[in-house]
C-alpha cells in the first residue's frame, strides 16, 4: 500500500513538473539572431563622464556558412566543447552532474554547459552568475534545439564565440591568429582556435604561451579519442605559428595604454572578457581629461629631442586622498610599443627614496636639525661611498641634506636608524614588497640610494600618501561601472589607511618643499605655488627620476634607456647632455604637466611642520653615563664618572691629540645654507638648454 502511495506521488510530482516545465518552454521565446549584430562594445569614458576615452571590444564578425567551415575546424570546437553535441537534446545532465560534483568537492571550477547552452547565454541572455539565468539557459537552450537544427546552432555558436585578439567568430579569428579566412585551417590550426574559446585572456600568446600549447595538446587528443584524425595525425601534429598580435589604430598614441590599464583592472574585479568585450558596459574612469593631454604636450614639448634611441619616458599623476590616476604617460604610441612605463618596473629609483629614509628618521626621532657627516668619499660600516660629484660639504643637517641630496648624510642616518625601517616607511608609503631590487631579505646601505627599481605609479602614490598627511590610498583606474540595462554594477570607495603621522608628513612636505625652494628641485619654482619635490639620479646615469606633488596631485616622472635586448644602458648623450639629472629634463616635464594640470586649481599651502621641528639641537661635551642616549648626529664627548672624566680623559697626554675633529655647529634651518647647484640642476634654459652638471643630488660612486 505505502508503495502504490509513494508510487502515484512520484507520478504526480513528475506530472507537475512536466507541465510547470512544457508551461515555462512554450512560454521561452528565441529572438532572432540577426539581433547579434546590435551587441554593444563597452565604452570607457574620462573622469567627466561625457568624453569616451576609447572603446573595449569592437566588434569584428564576419559570418560565415557551416559549409564554408572546414570539418576539421567543427570536430577540433566540439572535442574542445562539447564532445556529445550531437547525441543531447540541448543540455548534458551528465555534464551538469560532474561540473556539480567538481565544484562541491573542491576540483576545477565547472560549467557543464553544452555548446547549445553557451550559445543561448552569448545571443540571448546576460552574464549575470545567477540559477535564474541558469534556469532561463537551460529552458532556452531546450527550446533552440526544438525549433533549430544542430547544423544551425553550431554554424551561429562559430560566428558569435569570442576568440581574444578582439576577434567574435571563426572567421574573425582565423585571420586575426594566421592571417588567412577559416576556410584554409588544417587541423592543427583548428585545434588552435578551439583551445582558446576556454579562456582566450589566460589562453593567449601574449600573456601564456605554454598554458595555450598544453590546451592545444588536450584538444589534439581528444580529436584522436573522437575519431576525427588519426593516430597518425595526432602523433606527427605540431604546434602552429601564430602570427604576432597587433592592435588597431583605435589605441594609438596613449589610448592604448588607459584602455589596457582599464581593462585588466575590470577583470581583477571580476567581470570576464565576454562581458567586457560585448557586454554594452559603460566605464567611468578615474583619468581627467585635461590633466592627460598636460602630460602629453609636456613630454613633447619639454622632453629631449636628440640621442633619444632606446628612451623610455613614464609619467604617473594621482589625487591625494582618494589614489585615482589621474593622468598617464606610458610611451610615445601604444601601437609600436605596448610596454606601459609608467606602470612598469623598470627604472632604479634613486635619490627619491631618501624621502622614505627622512620619513623613517623622524618617526624615530630624528631631528631636521640633527648634523651629519656631508663630506665625501665616506666610509660607513666599511662601505665606502661618494657623494655626486665627489663633492664634500662638512657638517650638514638633515634637512640640507635632503635639499642637496647628500649621500654621505643619508646613509650615515640610515645606518643609525636601521635599513629595514627606511624599507618599511618606504612600504608604508605605498611601494610594493615585491618591487624589483627591494631584496628585503638582504638589505644594505645602498637601499636608501633608491637601488629598487619601483614603476611611476607607485612612486607617484607613495608621494601622495605624504601630501595627504600621511593617509594612504590604493590606486584606481575606475570610479564606476554601468551595465547594459543601466545598473550599477561597481563604484570605487577608496580604501585608505593611516601610515604616518600628521606632524611626519607635515615635516616631510616641509623638507621636500625647501629642496624646491632652496635645492636641488628649483625648477618646480615655476610652477608659482608650494610643492614638495625630490630629485632621483642613478649610478652610471640609467635613470633620472623627478617626484613629487602639491596638496591636490602627486606625479612622478622618470626617465631611462635600454638597448635592443632590453637592458638598461646609460643615457650619456641624451639631449645633448653628458649626464641626465633628475633635476634636467625630467624636472621640465613634472613642472609643464603640473602647471597645466593644475591650471584652474585654488593655491594651496601644505600645513606648517611641528614648533618643535626647527628648533637646533645642542649636543653635549660630556654625558655621566655610557649607555645615555646622544642626540642623532652629534659626535660622541667624553664620559665622566664619579669622580671626573674618565681615566685618561682630561689628565695625562690625549690618546686623541693630533687627530682632526670636525667643529659641530648647530645649523638654524630658518636660515639656511644656500646651495650651491649649477642652473641647469634648476631646469631648461630656453634659450641655450641643458648644460653637463658638475654638483647636484649624491649617488654612489
Amino acid at each position: 500500500m505505502w508503495f502504490r502511495r509513494l508510487l502515484w506521488i512520484a507520478i504526480l510530482v513528475l506530472a507537475i513538473g512536466t507541465a510547470i516545465f512544457a508551461v515555462l518552454l512554450a512560454r521561452t521565446e528565441v529572438p532572432t539572431p540577426n539581433e547579434l549584430a546590435t551587441s554593444e562594445a563597452t565604452v570607457v569614458y574620462y573622469a567627466d563622464g561625457k568624453n569616451e576615452v576609447g572603446r573595449l571590444g569592437e566588434s569584428t564578425r564576419r559570418s560565415v556558412l557551416l559549409d564554408q567551415i572546414p570539418i576539421d575546424v567543427q570536430m577540433a570546437v566540439l572535442a574542445a566543447e562539447d564532445r556529445d553535441f550531437y547525441n543531447h537534446g540541448g543540455i548534458s545532465p551528465l555534464g551538469i552532474a560532474r561540473a556539480a560534483i567538481n565544484n562541491v568537492t573542491g576540483g576545477n571550477t565547472q560549467g557543464g554547459s553544452t555548446i547549445t547552452q553557451q550559445y543561448a547565454k552569448i545571443a540571448y541572455l546576460t552574464q549575470d552568475r545567477t540559477w535564474d539565468r541558469k534556469i532561463r539557459e537551460a529552458l532556452l537552450a531546450f527550446k533552440l534545439e526544438t525549433v533549430i537544427s544542430k547544423e544551425q546552432i553550431l554554424e551561429d555558436y562559430l560566428n558569435t564565440i569570442y576568440f581574444g585578439r578582439n576577434a567574435n567568430g571563426i572567421e574573425a579569428a582565423s585571420i586575426a591568429y594566421f592571417g588567412q579566412p577559416v576556410s584554409e585551417l588544417n587541423y592543427e590550426q583548428a585545434a588552435v582556435l578551439a583551445s582558446v574559446i576556454k579562456s582566450p585572456t589566460a589562453l593567449s600568446t601574449e600573456e601564456n604561451t605554454e598554458a595555450l600549447k598544453a590546451r592545444w595538446a588536450y584538444v589534439i587528443d581528444s580529436m584522436l579519442d573522437m575519431g576525427s584524425i588519426t593516430p597518425r595525425q595526432a602523433e606527427s601534429a605540431q604546434f602552429p605559428d601564430i602570427i604576432d598580435f597587433k592592435q588597431k589604430d583605435r589605441l594609438g598614441g596613449q589610448i592604448g595604454f588607459l584602455l589596457t590599464a582599464v581593462e585588466q583592472q575590470l577583470l581583477a574585479q571580476g567581470f570576464d572578457q565576454e562581458e567586457i568585450q560585448r557586454g554594452g558596459l559603460k566605464v567611468y574612469s578615474s583619468f581627467d581629461r585635461r590633466a592627460q593631454r598636460a602630460a602629453q604636450r609636456a613630454v613633447r614639448n619639454n622632453g629631449p629631442t636628440s640621442g633619444t634611441e632606446g628612451l623610455r619616458i613614464g609619467v604617473a599623476a594621482v589625487r591625494p586622498g582618494t589614489g585615482e590616476v589621474v593622468a598617464m604617460y606610458g610611451g610615445k604610441n601604444f601601437i609600436d610599443d605596448q610596454i606601459n612605463n609608467a606602470t612598469r618596473q623598470f627604472a632604479q629609483a634613486g635619490s627619491t627614496f631618501k624621502t622614505f629614509a627622512l620619513a623613517a628618521g623622524l618617526e624615530q626621532g630624528v631631528p631636521l636639525n640633527s648634523l651629519w657627516n656631508g663630506n665625501s668619499p665616506s666610509t660607513v660600516n666599511g662601505y665606502t661611498f661618494n657623494n655626486y660629484g665627489s663633492n664634500s660639504y662638512g657638517t650638514v643637517s638633515l634637512l640640507q641634506a635632503t635639499e642637496l641630496s647628500i649621500n654621505s648624510a643619508f646613509v650615515e642616518m640610515e645606518a643609525d636608524i636601521g635599513v629595514g625601517s627606511v624599507a618599511e616607511a618606504a612600504m608604508k608609503a605605498g611601494i610594493p614588497a615585491e618591487t624589483p631590487g627591494m631584496n628585503l631579505d638582504a638589505l644594505d646601505l645602498t637601499f636608501v640610494l633608491g637601488t629598487a627599481s619601483p614603476s611611476g605609479l607607485n612612486v607617484a602614490n607613495a608621494y601622495a600618501t605624504f601630501a595627504n598627511q600621511g593617509v594612504r590610498a590604493q590606486t584606481t583606474f575606475i570610479t564606476r561601472v554601468i551595465g547594459s540595462n543601466d545598473g550599477l554594477l561597481y563604484e570605487f570607495d577608496p580604501q585608505l589607511t593611516t601610515e604616518f603621522s600628521t606632524d611626519v608628513a607635515n615635516s616631510v612636505n616641509y623638507a621636500l618643499e625647501r629642496v624646491v625652494t632652496s635645492g636641488t628641485g628649483k625648477a618646480a619654482l615655476s610652477l608659482d605655488r608650494p610643492a614638495g619635490a625630490k630629485t632621483g639620479t642613478t649610478d652610471d646615469n640609467k635613470s633620472a627620476w623627478f617626484a613629487g606633488y602639491t596638496p591636490q596631485l602627486s606625479a612622478a616622472v622618470l626617465m631611462a634607456k635600454e638597448d635592443s635586448s632590453g637592458m638598461p644602458i646609460s643615457m650619456s648623450g641624451t639631449g645633448g647632455l653628458r649626464t641626465v639629472t633628475g633635476g634636467s629634463f625630467p624636472a621640465a616635464i613634472w613642472t609643464a604637466f603640473m602647471r597645466d594640470a593644475l591650471k584652474n586649481e585654488p593655491v594651496v599651502e601644505f600645513a606648517p611642520p611641528p614648533e618643535d621641528a626647527l628648533v637646533p639641537i645642542e649636543c653635549p661635551d660630556f654625558i655621566e653615563a655610557d649607555l645615555e642616549d646622544i642626540p642623532y648626529g652629534c659626535p660622541v664627548p667624553e664620559v665622566l664618572n664619579e669622580f671626573g672624566p674618565e681615566e685618561g680623559m682630561g689628565s695625562g697626554p690625549d690618546p686623541f691629540e693630533g687627530e682632526p675633529v670636525e667643529p659641530v655647529v648647530p645649523v638654524e634651518p630658518v636660515v639656511p645654507v644656500e646651495p650651491v647647484v649649477p642652473d641647469n640642476e634648476f631646469g631648461p634654459d630656453p634659450a641655450t638648454g641643458f648644460e653637463d652638471p658638475t654638483v647636484g643630488e649624491g649617488r654612489p660612486d
